[in-house]
């Protein structure tokens, strides 16, 4: 049975939890990355973006926050909803929540290549084949020097290894992979390569049923 993504939610609130240790690292390193991009307009995109509680909150109180165009795209639109009043109320005009399918490539064409790409929460919720496409894919998502964060369960067997290896073989270089609470890991890795166009029509990955 797939999770229900709203109720999914509920664990940042738990204090002390996996998931909210993740968001406090996820967040850190969003700072970083705004901190650190060069000055003018940023692009940023988010798959599966959920209730957007990672990159909302730092733009809002973030001085690059203007400089920012960012596309969140989430499938539930109970979650979507939630992310785009959050835009909203912190006056955020320069960002978008659709109500899409995150996998597919079309949703992104014409904000890419980004600077900041967010690939946190996917991960852990597809297949190891789907994963290596996904990083490919993100050698067209991501502009040069642009960054993309992810996170994945560092259970057994655990990937992040492989996929430290597979976003080295896309031209990419970390700059942080760590494990901020049990069993969970958040990696961020910076493009040296030049962007490859992005296939039109094309599925990224598939979710799989947990069941």
């Amino acid at each position: 049975m797939s999770p229900d993504w709203y109720a999914w939610h509920d664990d940042y609130d738990r204090p002390g939890s996996a998931l909210a240790r993740r968001l406090t690292e996820v967040r850190r390193h969003l700072r970083d990355a705004l901190d650190q991009a060069p000055p003018g307009p940023l692009r940023a995109v988010s798959l599966c973006a959920g209730q957007g509680r990672d990159l909302i909150p730092v733009l809002a109180t973030h001085p690059r926050r203007d400089d920012v165009t960012a596309r969140m795209v989430e499938l539930d639109a109970r979650n979507a909803e939630i992310a785009a009043a959050a835009a909203t109320s912190a006056g955020l005009r320069g960002v978008q929540v659709v109500v899409d399918d995150a996998a597919r490539t079309d949703v992104y064409a014409d904000l890419v290549p980004a600077d900041l790409v967010l690939v946190c929460g996917v991960f852990g919720n597809i297949s190891d084949a789907d994963v290596r496409a996904t990083v490919r894919h993100c050698a067209s998502l991501c502009a040069t020097g642009g960054r993309v964060l992810w996170t994945r369960h560092r259970r057994a067997p655990d990937l992040v290894p492989a996929i430290c290896d597979w976003f080295a073989e896309e031209e990419f270089t970390p700059v942080a992979v760590i494990s901020p609470a049990d069993r969970v890991g958040v990696g961020v890795h910076r493009f040296l390569g030049e962007p490859r166009p992005l296939p039109a029509g094309e599925r990224m990955f598939e979710f799989v049923d947990r069941g």
